[in-house]
């Protein structure tokens, strides 16, 4: 698989394609995400940037992405490129906030937003030049782990811009690798607790207990797949942020952690 941060709405240059006024969603209209709308897990907060006319907005994006002889879109086939119906709006997609520090209480905050919505430049979306669902399932994973964080913030200052995203490292288990397809699982469920993603998977809303679970199991593999050992998931705990309340969570990771060894 390959996924690629691409940038849909400018705040500045699209400004006069939005309706930054109307407190209330106009008829018709889509919500314009921006960094603040999502988070962890968190598809939609309810904080918009904007709203924005998809009769308006749908040609504009379009005409984009056919001028973009270079960037992400240059390495998808020319028939996907001319079909309006594929236009990324249209579908569940992972975006990222743009805008994060490496004090603050996580850097990568990432989410599966919904179809149907439009993103401002603080809320990059991924692109996916190849890979399929269950790709996407577990780079959501992935990103959205404890492990993964902490490298981030070491070189996270006041934005995840795009050269600091683009060479986090992934691990790349075999397709039949147990804790990959378990990543896979885990991220499915914590991800679509939405109606609107129904598409993407079976939406069933997780009680708090459960979701914090499933978290906690999804950081211990994601550890394994980086090949760590206990004392390197202590110490990413211990050093992810001066004064967090980390060692109940800390616990149930480790619990999982244990369990999982068994798995390849």
């Amino acid at each position: 698989w390959r996924a690629r941060p691409q940038r849909e709405l400018d705040a500045t240059n699209d400004a006069h394609h939005m309706d930054l006024r109307s407190e209330n969603c106009p008829d018709g209209f889509w919500p314009v995400l921006k960094g603040e709308s999502f988070d962890i897990w968190v598809n939609d907060t309810g904080r918009y940037y904007a709203w924005a006319d998809p009769e308006r907005i749908l040609p504009v994006l379009q005409e984009k992405r056919e001028r973009a002889s270079r960037g992400a879109f240059s390495e998808f086939p020319k028939e996907w490129i001319d079909d309006v119906a594929t236009l990324p709006c249209r579908y569940a997609r992972i975006a990222f906030r743009d805008v994060s520090r490496s004090t603050d209480s996580r850097t990568v905050r990432v989410a599966l937003v919904p179809p149907n919505v439009f993103l401002a430049n603080t809320g990059p979306y991924l692109l996916w030049p190849r890979g399929n669902g269950r790709d996407h399932a577990f780079l959501l994973g992935v990103l959205s782990s404890i492990p993964l964080d902490w490298y981030a913030r070491r070189f996270v200052e006041t934005h995840v811009n795009f050269f600091v995203f683009n060479p986090l490292p992934i691990p790349r288990p075999a397709l039949d690798d147990q804790r990959f397809l378990r990543a896979t699982e885990l991220a499915a469920r914590l991800a679509a607790q939405d109606r609107r993603l129904v598409a993407w998977a079976k939406p069933r809303k997780l009680s708090e207990d459960e979701q914090n679970d499933h978290i906690t199991e999804l950081d211990a593999v994601v550890a394994h797949l980086y090949g760590l050992d206990e004392p390197d998931l202590v110490h990413i705990f211990e050093t992810f942020h001066e004064g967090w309340n980390y060692q109940d969570r800390l616990d149930a990771t480790l619990k999982h952690f244990h369990k999982l060894k068994k798995l390849k």
